[in-house]
Formats: C-alpha cells, structure tokens, sequence
C-alpha cells in the first residue's frame, strides 16, 4: 500500500502543479471577463486552493507515507481522502455534461484516465482506512 501511496503522491503533486497552466488551456482570460468581479475572483479563489490541496496532499503522501498506513489519525485521514476523492469520481461522470468530452479523442481520454484515477485513489484510501 506504501508504494501506492507514494505513486499517487506523485501524481497528485504533478496535478497540483499542472493548475499553472489551466489558465492559458482553458482561455480563462477570456471567459472570465464575463463573470461579475465577486464571481471571477471567487472562481480564482477556488481554483487556487483546490490546487494547493492536491499538492499538499500529494506531498502528505510522498512524505508521510507511514504515518498514514500505521497511525489512528492517518486511518482517519485516508478514510477521509477515499470518501473525497469516491465523490469526484461520481461528480466525474454525473456533474459534467458527456457533451463536454464525448466523440472527442482528447477529451474522452482524460475524461476517462481521471475517471480511473479517481476510483482508483478512492479505493487505496478505503483499504488503507479501513484496514
């Protein structure tokens, strides 16, 4: 469990990371302008912290890999990131419209690595959390 843990620490860090780029990715520049002020800021906000939650978490696991596998409150935590990450799977395929990524190479392939990505995070943490 250690090394998956680890693997998805990584990734998280690197998903943490990749938020630099959304910007000029998805044209926020643009898109953004046509949201009042509260709503663009609140938007930049959010997006801001998701970030630093994923890198941080990514970072919890790389770095506190047994702590999380032996302690009470790593259980707990774990317990907590597959009940989180459990939900973004479903909000994956039930929060975004299929308009959004189907019949599109690109889109579908992300669309369905994220997919897998969520589930699998999700169930690490439960068997993590709950053994």
């Amino acid at each position: 469990m250690g090394l998956h843990l680890k693997i998805i620490g990584v990734l998280l860090i690197i998903l943490g990371l990749m938020h630099v780029v959304f910007p000029k990715r998805f044209n926020w520049k643009k898109e953004l302008s046509q949201l009042s002020l509260i709503n663009r800021q609140m938007f930049q906000v959010h997006v801001f912290f998701i970030a630093l939650f994923v890198l941080l978490v990514g970072l919890m696991n790389v770095f506190l890999t047994e702590d999380l596998l032996t302690t009470k409150l790593g259980k707990w935590i774990c317990r907590g990131l597959g009940f989180f990450w459990g939900i973004r799977s479903l909000i994956q395929w039930f929060g975004y419209s299929s308009k959004i990524w189907k019949g599109k190479f690109f889109e579908t392939t992300m669309h369905l690595l994220f997919s897998f990505f969520w589930v699998y995070m999700s169930v690490i943490y439960f068997k993590i959390g709950l053994a």
